[in-house]
C-alpha cells in the first residue's frame, strides 16, 4: 500500500503543530518524505546475487550446462574454442546482471526487496541529518523535536534535543509513536501525524511549558520533501 497525504492532511498537521506549540516553549517539526533513500546498492546487490547463483548452479550442474550450450548452438558448440564459450557464457551473465538491475529500479520492487533492519537505518539517518539541519540548527535552546514521517518505507521517527530527552522516557515517546504507526498501518497517515503532535506537545507542555516572551522560532506547516 502506497501511502500519500491531502492538502487535507497538511493542514490537519499543520493545525495541530499550531496548537501543541501554543502550550509549549518546545518546538515541534514535522517533515514528511516520500522515502528516505534510494536504495541503488539493494538493487546492484540482488543483480550480484543473480549471477553468483548462476555460477554456483553452473559449477554444481555442469550437465545442465552442456544441455544449455548444445541447445544454444545446435549441437555444434564442441567446435567453437574454448575462449569463445567463456567468452559467450561471461555475456549471458552480464546480459543476467543487467536484467535483474533494471528490473529493480521498478521501485516498488526494490522497496519490497529490501530488508526491514536496512529500511530502519536509513530512516533513522535520514531523520537525524534533517533534525540536525532543520532543528538543531535553527533554535537557540535544546528544546526541539523532529517527526519524520518515510511514507515508502512505512516507518517513522522521533528525534530530540537532549534537554528534552534527559526528562522524557523512552516508554512516553513509545506512546507517542503508537497512534502514528496504528494510523499508518490503517493508511491513515495524516490523521496519524496529527494526533502524535498533540501527544508530544503534551509531553513538552509538562516539561518545558510556554512562557512569557517564548517566540516561535520554525514555521508550524508540515513540510513535505
Amino acid at each position: 500500500m502506497q501511502l500519500h497525504l491531502t492538502q487535507a492532511d497538511h493542514d490537519l498537521v499543520s493545525a495541530a503543530v499550531a496548537e501543541a506549540e501554543a502550550q509549549t516553549s518546545g518546538e515541534i517539526v514535522t517533515i514528511v518524505a516520500r522515502r528516505s533513500d534510494a536504495y541503488h546498492d539493494v538493487g546492484l546487490s540482488w543483480a550480484a546475487a543473480a549471477v553468483f547463483l548462476a555460477l554456483a548452479l553452473m559449477t554444481a550442474f555442469p550437465q545442465h550446462l552442456r544441455a544449455f550450450l548444445s541447445t544454444l548452438f545446435l549441437d555444434w558448440e564442441h567446435e567453437l574454442a574454448d575462449w569463445k564459450l567463456m567468452t559467450g557464457l561471461l555475456g549471458l551473465l552480464i546480459l543476467k546482471f543487467l536484467i535483474v538491475r533494471y528490473v529493480l529500479a521498478i521501485m516498488p520492487l526494490r522497496m519490497a526487496l529490501t530488508p526491514r533492519a536496512t529500511k530502519a537505518r536509513r530512516v533513522r539517518r535520514r531523520a537525524i541529518l534533517l533534525f540536525r539541519s532543520a532543528v538543531e540548527a535553527r533554535t537557540h535552546g535544546r528544546t526541539g523535536v523532529l517527526l519524520y514521517l518515510s511514507l515508502d518505507e512505512h516507518r517513522a521517527e522521533l528525534v530530540a534535543d537532549r534537554a528534552i530527552n534527559d526528562k522524557v522516557t523512552p516508554e512516553m515517546w513509545g506512546e507517542a509513536m503508537a497512534a502514528l504507526i496504528e494510523a499508518i498501518r490503517e493508511g491513515r497517515p495524516g490523521e496519524g501525524l496529527a494526533a502524535e503532535v498533540r501527544q508530544v506537545g503534551a509531553i513538552l507542555a509538562t516539561h518545558f511549558p510556554r512562557a512569557q516572551g517564548d517566540t516561535n522560532e520554525l514555521p508550524d506547516r508540515l513540510i513535505e520533501l
